[in-house]
């Protein structure tokens, strides 16, 4: 399992990376929620840029980040980012929504 789920947009612009961070209360109180968010800002801080200008990215913290060791995260992380970035095309067409037809 996953310590988080990662998500990209691409602003279409030029211009820095912007990250942000999310952690719900199923995750645990607060102490639990700030370690889940400083493991996975330090993820990033350390990782190889495979961050593109003018993407924005989100990650939604899980609860297994909490006992994963760090060297896996760091690994999930960049098998992720390739995964958001492999095959991307330039058209302006928007892409289905990953979650059709689930409800």
């Amino acid at each position: 399992m996953s310590g988080f789920v990662l998500q990209a947009l691409d602003r279409r612009e030029d211009g820095p990376v912007r990250v942000g961070f999310t952690i719900s209360k199923k995750v645990g109180n607060s102490p639990e929620r700030n370690r889940v968010r400083r493991r996975l800002r330090e993820m990033v801080r350390l990782s190889p840029s495979g961050m593109r200008p003018g993407y924005d990215y989100v990650l939604i913290g899980r609860r297994a980040a909490l006992d994963l060791p760090f060297e896996h995260l760091t690994e999930d992380f960049i098998r992720a980012l390739s995964r958001v970035h492999a095959g991307k095309n330039t058209s302006t067409t928007p892409s289905a929504t990953p979650h059709a037809g689930t409800r």
